[in-house]
């Protein structure tokens, strides 16, 4: 899967939209409640870090099985020290990718697809973190 940066974010405006009480059942319908739990600022909920953070778009299928599909826009915190598990933007030999870190027992670039190899790095290996993977925008139409 291909990492394409679109950009850094800037000063954050506020926009404020209701976010009602009632959970959504998945399952069977419930009754609609009339009434706001609060105003809810997707730039409060999702970018917690606005100085450090940048949005890429992702490009291919190796994400799929973590909830990454391509045309997603991944929003990233460059502030993030990348732990065992994170789903980090790297470049590896000067090629951008998106996929999960791992440290355990060696380290390496995992898909989250079955069809894909992991990323083993050798000593000679160029790697460069550039953020953790905070959230995924992922639009269903």
């Amino acid at each position: 899967m291909v990492a394409v940066l679109l950009g850094r974010f800037g000063e954050p405006q506020t926009l404020k939209i209701p976010l009602f009480m009632e959970r959504v059942a998945a399952g069977f319908p419930s009754p609609a409640q009339d009434y706001i739990e609060c105003s809810l600022d997707l730039n409060e909920l999702c970018i917690k870090r606005p100085a450090a953070t940048f949005f890429v778009r992702a490009e291919g299928e190796s994400m799929v099985e973590a909830g990454i599909f391509s045309g997603d826009i991944l929003i990233v915190d460059r502030s993030l020290n990348p732990v065992h598990g994170d789903i980090v933007i790297a470049s590896v030999d000067g090629e951008f990718t998106v996929k999960r870190l791992s440290l355990r027992p060696s380290l390496r670039l995992e898909a989250s697809n079955t069809l894909y190899s992991p990323i083993e790095l050798s000593d000679e290996s160029e790697l460069e973190i550039f953020g953790v993977v905070t959230n995924v925008i992922h639009s269903l139409r």
